[in-house]
């Protein structure tokens, strides 16, 4: 056997050509067969052990493709050692092959320390305190200097010169760098404002009407903010428009527990008058106005007494008016109602007549924040106070319509 390989390879220097081409030939299949072995055998009897540990069952491990990235330096690294090994082979390729296998390397582990970066990432996002600072932004920071450093690691090593000779280059390219990554670095300072200055969260509401987003934030990066609209669209903010424009972020609401109710109704002024006895003994009926009525009956009438001992005219005397009366309704039926919060401000008011009516305003809060059940809670107060307005003699302001003309017309 020995004699053999001894023969043969006296044949092969005879013909160097050939000899140099199977050489090149057998390292590629080793630095083939060592790729297909780490891949087949060790990286995926690491996975195996890794799912069999508490470690393992994590999937974003599995994806983030740490070790298999990490598989690829082999073959480079035995393509680099071997190459020097294969005979007759000029030193100018041999330098060439060494320098690419060496960007290779740089590139394998720039790609392998970036995932590694979005793993820790993955895994903060975990916490419950992520969405309150993520750290996101500074990742990718992290990602994007590891890449220029590669690239630069890369460049002089194809190039076969020292680092340190580029980066000295980079001195007298500052400023053109700062033009080209201003955005970034603008990205950059607007991330740690908002994350130190807690002024944006994911899961937040926010309302920015300049920029058509209204929706929760899904995602903060470093150079963008994603905010799901309510009809499911998707719209993407510069990070730094978080700093320099104005915006409504309803996480206040959200962590006060109650949503505000601010609306008016349009009273008809026409509608306005003082009630009769009987109308008031009619109102008697209200369970909710029983406790004002006797309340008001005897202010009006010691105010009254006072004003006869005077002998003033009868017509400055104080009567009960149906307005004073249901806006006193609407502020017991809002202080009994369930869904109203009462630890927070309830009043109902009167604002300036317009001529479109007396606006009487409801200033409330409901006791949850869901949006559904917010509309639905504002929804049957305001059902209820428009149906009772007839009981209190009052009318709602409405526009004349086609269909009030056609009735006065016929009239």
């Amino acid at each position: 056997m020995q004699t053999y390989f001894a023969a043969t390879l006296a044949w092969l220097e005879q013909h160097p050509d050939l000899y140099t081409l199977l050489s090149a030939a057998l390292l590629l299949v080793a630095a083939w067969l060592a790729n297909y072995l780490v891949r087949r055998i060790l990286v995926r009897g690491l996975y195996r052990a890794l799912r069999a540990s508490v470690l393992g069952e994590d999937q974003v491990l599995m994806d983030s493709r740490i070790i298999s990235r990490l598989a690829n330096i082999v073959p480079a690294f035995i393509v680099y050692a071997g190459v020097g090994l294969v005979p007759d082979l000029p030193d100018p390729v041999v330098q060439v092959v060494r320098n690419v296998c060496s960007a290779v390397i740089v590139l394998v582990l720039a790609l392998a320390i970036g995932g590694s970066l979005n793993l820790v990432n993955e895994l903060y996002s975990r916490r419950e305190d992520a969405q309150r600072r993520p750290v996101k932004g500074y990742v990718q920071v992290v990602q994007i200097v590891v890449y220029l450093l590669a690239a630069i690691l890369m460049v002089a090593a194809l190039i076969d010169r020292s680092p340190l000779i580029l980066l000295s280059g980079l001195g007298a390219m500052a400023a053109v760098l700062i033009l080209i990554f201003q955005d970034t670095l603008l990205s950059l300072v607007a991330s740690v404002q908002i994350s130190s200055n807690d002024i944006v969260r994911v899961g937040d509401w926010v309302e920015m009407p300049q920029l058509n987003a209204d929706g929760d934030v899904i995602d903060i990066a470093l150079h963008t903010v994603k905010i799901q609209n309510f009809d499911k669209t998707i719209t993407t903010v510069p990070t730094k428009r978080f700093i320099s424009d104005p915006f409504k972020n309803w996480r206040g609401m959200r962590e006060a527990g109650g949503r505000r109710i601010k609306r008016s109704l349009l009273l008809d002024q026409h509608s306005l008058h003082f009630l009769s006895a009987a109308e008031v003994e009619s109102l008697r009926r209200f369970r909710l106005l029983g406790e004002y009525l006797e309340r008001k009956e005897e202010e009006i009438r010691k105010w009254n007494r006072e004003l006869e001992g005077q002998g003033r005219d009868p017509v400055n005397s104080r009567r009960i008016t149906n307005i004073g009366t249901f806006r006193a309704y609407v502020e017991r039926y809002l202080r009994a109602h369930k869904g109203v919060h009462q630890g927070m401000v309830l009043l109902v008011r009167q604002l300036a007549p317009t001529s479109d009516g007396l606006p009487l305003e409801v200033y409330c809060f409901t006791n949850t924040v869901v949006w559904a059940d917010y509309e639905g809670i504002q929804s049957d107060i305001f059902d209820h106070l428009l149906a009772i307005l007839p009981e209190f003699g009052l009318r709602v302001f409405q526009h004349p319509s086609g269909a009030d003309m056609r009735e006065r017309a016929q009239v």
